[in-house]
């Protein structure tokens, strides 16, 4: 019986393969199906896309802040009206999800400024009114990037937009309560703001193709019991690595993060222009930005690729470390300046 069962089928598939018109109805299918995963590969590259820095002149609006403000205002309407339009949240391109760390990374700053901008640079001293519209303003970009209903996040980032040019607004007219102070406190702040982000970037870049840690837990327990020596063998290595499947997801981040950075801090430039000058830290300043724009360079490749030491392959998350780590180191010494200066 099943002898019998199993010719038939053998029978059924031979005859279906050589059956009149099934080669030709097999190409009839594979066109149009080829056709649709051009189109998919055209529509994601151009999604991809990620635009150019936003511009800004180099001459000082009359009143101070407007320029550091816009600048802030074009990021975020870019990031909603880039090729596709922001994506984070669409469930329909799963596979994109370089251009969403990106956008994740330009997000992660506009946040970090609104939050400075509500809580210091607005505000003449830790008990003063804060600004009645940044402090609504500032929650709006807070809202989870992947939202995409019962708030949507477009929605809710275009409503902090608009909060932010009504307070430029009331800037431009110089109105008594629309303050931006732009002192060498509240540029400290701010970049001090900025370090940590990009600290925490770079690490997450070195980790790459891993790294060595210290477990010293053994050595603050036998510290406790008295004056005792350590013996190598106490102190435990870890190897702390980035996943293969999250390396150019920490990468694009980063390169979305350079990007915003680069805007905002140019921008910013005309706006602290006396507190850079008084401080003698205009150099270290413009120092940080050309690291940035280094960081924010063309990237000429498909993939982004993880070689290990010295190998022949090129470590792209290595590259971006090196940028973002001397800007970083930059940003250390322009807080110095501004602090000491």
């Amino acid at each position: 019986m099943k002898k019998r069962l199993a010719e038939r089928l053998q029978g059924m598939k031979q005859y279906w393969h050589t059956a009149p018109g099934h080669g030709f109805a097999s190409r009839k299918l594979a066109l149009p199906v080829a056709g649709l995963l051009l189109l998919a590969m055209l529509y994601s590259l151009w999604v991809s896309w990620t635009p150019a820095v936003v511009q800004t002149s180099a001459a000082r609006n009359d009143v101070i802040g407007v320029k550091t403000v816009s600048a802030s205002i074009a990021i975020a309407e870019t990031l909603l009206d880039k090729h596709g339009g922001y994506i984070s949240n669409d469930i329909s391109v799963p596979w994109l999800d370089n251009i969403k760390n990106w956008e994740f990374g330009v997000l992660k700053q506009i946040r970090d400024f609104n939050r400075v901008l509500r809580n210091e640079i607005s505000r003449s001293q830790s008990q003063s009114a804060e600004d009645r519209v940044l402090a609504q303003a500032e929650p709006k970009f807070n809202i989870d990037n992947r939202k995409w209903m019962f708030p949507r996040a477009e929605k809710e980032y275009r409503a902090g937009i608009a909060m932010l040019k009504d307070y430029r607004s009331r800037l431009q007219a110089r109105a008594n309560d629309a303050h931006f102070y732009a002192n060498s406190e509240n540029l400290v702040d701010w970049m001090a703001v900025i370090e940590k982000r990009l600290g925490s970037t770079v690490q997450r870049l070195g980790m790459s193709t891993g790294k060595v840690t210290l477990d010293d837990a053994a050595l603050e327990q036998v510290a406790e019991q008295g004056d005792v020596v350590i013996e190598p063998r106490q102190v435990r290595e870890h190897i702390e690595r980035t996943p293969w499947t999250e390396i150019d997801d920490v990468f694009f981040e980063a390169r979305g993060t350079a990007w915003a950075l680069t805007a905002l801090l140019k921008a910013a430039e005309a706006d602290f222009a006396e507190v850079l000058t008084d401080k003698q830290a205009t150099l270290q300043y413009r120092q940080i930005i050309r690291e940035l724009e280094a960081a924010n360079g063309p990237l000429r490749t498909v993939m982004i690729l993880n070689g290990g030491g010295f190998s022949i392959w090129p470590n792209h998350s290595l590259v971006m470390a090196s940028y973002l780590g001397a800007a970083n180191a930059a940003l250390s010494n322009l807080i110095g300046l501004l602090e000491n200066g």
